[in-house]
């Protein structure tokens, strides 16, 4: 897909300086470019490489000196993963398909919008309504009830349950599953559980008398925004009775679980393995790092950071760094990591008293 370099400066919104009117192929990393690639080098560590590059011409910082390297022309940035984010849009242009696959299977019912793809062995249930120019590609399945936005994605093995109503622009990667029934079961007596943490396991556990677990199901289905995307592999349970909701612009990477009633704000980032337990707030442009953690019926504020692994336990407020098992703010994890470091030095000496 060759585009010319004073286009692609204007898709980024950056400068391009050198022969604006030549065209490149595709980006490629400085070692691998040929002379109809543009080399990608947007900070100092590609120096060595960009020395070497066969490619004409390079995406760079914003103060390189690119003639140096033997490049024709060069498009500077100030900003390195927003101008990809920019460019990868740019090369990544997808052609959308429109109709129905021989295999598609849809209810009389369903309502689809002008401009849609239904892929093969794809099936829309009862009452379901694509807007317009959404692509359903193969082997998912909508049932009854949902409402899928215009200008929706859903990549093959999606599984959208019923009355599940999802917002325009919406990106659901292979095998996201949306509105399945939430985890959530009942003993008639306390359970193991219940009297665990009643006791504070100061009490051994007696098997209960009756630990047969009864279903509680989920009537109250999912709510997602305009705007959001989901990776692959990642599941959002239904609510009990009202729905669990993710809110317009959020990012969920894959593998990422968000139990039922959950809430989730805005512009929030959920990274890969995360979990969201039952009935749990997490406020605007919230940040979730891979393998965090949050505690059902809790309140996450909005602009947190919750690092790697964390694990939050309680409520967090608003504009906080937290780190660690169980989440502190960061100066205190580190104050904490650092005393852990001493620990040994400090037994050696108290024992050479």
């Amino acid at each position: 897909m060759a585009l010319l370099l004073s286009d692609l400066a204007n898709a980024l919104g950056a400068d391009v300086q050198g022969d604006a009117t030549l065209t490149v192929d595709r980006p490629a990393e400085p070692l691998a470019a040929t002379d109809r690639d543009l080399a990608l080098a947007v900070s100092y560590r590609y120096l060595d490489a960009l020395g070497q590059t066969k490619a004409r011409t390079a995406l760079v910082w914003a103060d390189c000196d690119w003639q140096s390297f033997g490049l024709q022309a060069a498009i500077l940035v100030e900003r390195p993963r927003l101008a990809m984010a920019k460019l990868t849009q740019a090369f990544d242009k997808v052609e959308r398909q429109s109709g129905v696959s021989a295999n598609g299977e849809i209810a009389s019912s369903a309502t689809i919008g002008d401009g849609c793809w239904i892929g093969s062995f794809s099936t829309i249930g009862v009452d379901v309504a694509i807007g317009a120019n959404s692509q359903i590609n193969s082997h998912v399945s909508i049932a009854e009830g949902a409402r899928i936005g215009a200008g929706c994605i859903l990549h093959p093995g999606v599984r959208i349950g019923r009355n599940v109503v999802i917002g325009d622009n919406v990106i659901l990667h292979p095998n996201v599953v949306i509105g399945a029934d939430g985890f959530s079961f009942v003993t008639e007596g306390p359970s193991n559980e219940e009297r665990a943490f009643a006791t504070l396991g100061k009490t051994p556990l007696d098997p209960p008398e009756d630990a047969i677990r009864h279903r509680i199901h989920s009537l109250g289905s999912v709510v997602i925004g305009d705007d959001v995307e989901i990776g692959a592999n990642s599941t959002v349970d239904a609510g009990t009775i009202r729905p669990t909701q993710l809110g317009r612009g959020t990012k969920i990477d894959n593998l990422v679980q968000v139990g039922h009633n959950v809430i989730v704000g805005e512009d929030c980032v959920l990274c890969a393995q995360t979990a969201i337990a039952g009935s749990s707030v997490i406020g605007d442009r919230t940040v979730l790092g891979g393998k965090s953690g949050v505690k059902d019926n809790i309140t996450i504020g909005s602009d947190v950071v919750l690092g790697g692994a964390a694990i939050a336990l309680s409520n967090v407020s608003n504009g906080r760094f937290m780190m660690g098992y169980p989440a502190f703010d960061m100066p205190e994890h580190r104050k904490q990591q650092k005393g852990l470091k001493a620990l040994p030095d400090l037994l050696r000496e108290l024992r050479e008293r």
